[in-house]
């Protein structure tokens, strides 16, 4: 496997990234894989090299560049902890939709220039880059194959650009893995993007994983859990393995 620190242009600046590679010349599928609101740390990277090691490309941005290189100051501490969750809140507040669609778009055009790069990408999100994924997946149709969501937040609001109101432009398939103790994802929200899924055609499978907490795939996460992980890596394979290897 190799990893490199790469950096590419995008409408807003420059964005710093890492990029795993399987060995050899490829070409291999791509998947851009997106971290959750703490930023690139070991995770993340052993996440990639996990999905390089399937065979995969992987490009992991630093999603906050616009507030300085990976990795940020004073990315750990605690949620119970005011000043803490202030902090990563205002971070995620910094990711709008526009700026999410100019950042997907970076992604996507340095993914195509690489020569080991093959076919569409597929891209996973975790926690609030669930929704990430869903609206790469719908603001770039013919870019990108399929999109995956882990213990997604705010999938499903009142807002006019909520994410649930994008998946009738998606025309790859999408996947969410939904914590059944997710307050940012409760029981009416999931039903609120269901409905939408189902009045889209769009083709997905959506899951709930009993048991599991906001977080639950991740390794450092304090409500880890190896089951539901291990279960989550397996879907995430199979709905790439399907989608980008055709």
């Amino acid at each position: 496997m190799a990893r490199q620190d790469v950096e590419f242009p995008t409408a807003d600046g420059t964005m710093d990234a890492q990029l795993h590679s399987p060995e050899g010349a490829g070409p291999w599928p791509a998947v851009i894989l997106l971290t959750d609101a703490m930023g690139i740390r070991p995770a993340y990277e052993k996440m990639a090299q996990g999905l390089v090691a399937a065979g995969y490309v992987v490009l992991l941005p630093n999603v906050y560049y616009r507030e300085g290189r990976a990795p940020l100051p004073n990315m750990e501490g605690s949620f119970q902890d005011e000043a803490y969750r202030q902090r990563i809140f205002g971070l995620i507040a910094t990711l709008t939709p526009e700026r999410v669609k100019k950042d997907g778009a970076a992604e996507l055009d340095f993914l195509a220039s690489q020569p080991n790069v093959k076919g569409k990408a597929g891209v996973v999100g975790y926690c609030m880059s669930g929704s990430m994924a869903v609206r790469l997946a719908a603001d770039f149709p013919e870019r990108v194959a399929s999109a995956a969501s882990f213990h997604g937040g705010r999938l499903a609001t009142d807002t006019p650009d909520s994410p649930h109101r994008l998946v009738g432009k998606v025309q790859g398939e999408l996947y969410f893995g939904h914590a059944d103790q997710d307050a940012f994802m409760p029981a009416d929200a999931i039903a609120r993007l269901e409905a939408a899924l189902k009045e889209s055609g769009v083709k997905h499978q959506s899951e709930l994983y009993v048991g599991a907490k906001h977080g639950f795939a991740v390794e450092d996460s304090q409500v880890y859990d190896k089951d539901a992980s291990e279960q989550h890596w397996k879907r995430m394979l199979e709905l790439f393995g399907r989608t980008l290897r055709g």
